[in-house]
């Protein structure tokens, strides 16, 4: 089997929509679409997903289910409830006396590099972050539901790999974006998602890869072929947007700090 994540093209993210550069982003990636095998596709209900996966979908004549869990990772923390956190997340947004909800992931390295257990597999569940948040109980649902959409195409999740009921050969491709995909990759690599959510920055209409391995018969891991592939761009002689990065030094002031 072979999944496809498609994050959505350069956001307006008050509108939930596309910038004029992300618009130009989509017509790229429509325009290298007949040559991809993207299969049975399937978008975040986001709009900014949905209005990227339209140029595909427009392009190959073909359709997309929605899928609620596929929407951006949307865990908030709230760190009127620490102080520790309150450090670790410095330029959150006041609303009258108390802060207002925080997307939880978000937090700066010297805070996050210097609590090992935001490393670790297990007891990122355990963090103050986790404490503070709805962090795990999101986390749960996309897995969980990941999990589910995997077993109607013959894989059973059985600890850290997946038993194969019935081998496929099957392509199919998610619209959707940054955080969840990282959130599933963890979840299929088997390590924190705090570490691929702070070293992994997949550009706008990038294209993650990953396909089953089954070197046993009967169990499938998934293993991954490329990550944040934006050839479509190049080949047309376009950069890259920015959204999803932080300034590369800190003196540049035009790039988000």
């Amino acid at each position: 089997m072979r999944i496809l994540f498609i994050r959505h093209g350069d956001p307006d993210y008050e509108h939930d929509a596309l910038t004029e550069n992300g618009k130009k982003e989509a017509r790229l990636l429509a325009k290298a679409a007949p040559k991809m095998g993207l299969g049975a596709c399937f978008v975040s209900p986001l709009g900014r997903a949905q209005e990227t996966a339209s140029y595909v979908l427009d392009m190959l004549g073909c359709g997309a289910q929605t899928l609620d869990w596929l929407q951006e990772f949307p865990a908030k923390v709230d760190i009127n409830m620490s102080k520790e956190l309150q450090a670790a997340y410095p330029d959150t947004d006041k609303s009258g006396e108390g802060y207002c909800p925080r997307i939880a992931w978000d937090m700066l390295p010297s805070y996050w590099l210097f609590h090992p257990e935001y490393s670790d597999k297990n007891k990122w569940r355990e963090s103050e972050a986790a404490r503070c948040s709805d962090l795990v109980q999101v986390y749960d649902h996309v897995t969980n539901s990941f999990d589910k959409f995997l077993e109607l195409y013959g894989y059973v999740r059985e600890g850290g790999v997946y038993r194969v009921k019935k081998e496929n050969t099957e392509s199919v491709t998610f619209f959707c974006h940054l955080g969840v995909t990282c959130a599933i990759l963890s979840h299929l690599w088997g390590i924190s998602p705090f570490l691929l959510w702070h070293s992994l920055a997949p550009a706008p209409t990038s294209v993650t890869e990953i396909v089953t391995e089954e070197r046993e018969r009967g169990t499938a891991y998934f293993r991954t072929l490329r990550i944040g592939d934006v050839s479509h761009l190049y080949a047309s002689g376009a950069q890259p947007s920015f959204s999803g990065r932080f300034c590369e030094v800190y003196g540049n002031t035009d790039q988000r700090h």
